[in-house]
């Protein structure tokens, strides 16, 4: 199994980018998926989670409203879109997967990509 994100960039404050984690070798239809985001220094923390069949999403307080996740089961990829960015959102993001439901809690999922950079300046 292999989660593979990208995406990540440098992005003036009030900027937006599009993350990408593609899956391979999982039923991609059946798992939830997460981005999680690391900032240095930092505890792990959850992002977003979408579940296997697209009907329940979940946000931490602090994207509400600026971040959308979003998965297209087709193509084996899962979305972040994240919008009016803050410097706050500078962080490593990490895509994760489990079966069928969402999780906040990252000791849950079973599979992870490796993390993409995302820099907001001021």
């Amino acid at each position: 199994v292999q989660l593979q994100a990208s995406g990540g960039g440098l992005v003036q404050a009030g900027g937006s980018l599009r993350l990408s984690c593609a899956a391979s070798g999982l039923t991609f239809g059946a798992y939830a998926i997460a981005w999680f985001r690391q900032a240095a220094g930092k505890e792990r923390e959850f992002v977003a989670a979408l579940n296997w069949n697209r009907s329940f999403t979940y946000y931490t307080d602090s994207v509400k409203g600026r971040f959308t996740i979003s998965r297209d089961n087709a193509n084996n990829t899962a979305y972040l879109q994240m919008n009016s960015l803050k410097p706050e959102d500078t962080a490593a993001y990490f895509c994760a997967a489990r079966p069928y439901q969402t999780s906040r809690y990252q000791g849950e999922y079973e599979y992870w990509g490796q993390g993409t950079q995302v820099t907001v300046s001021s």
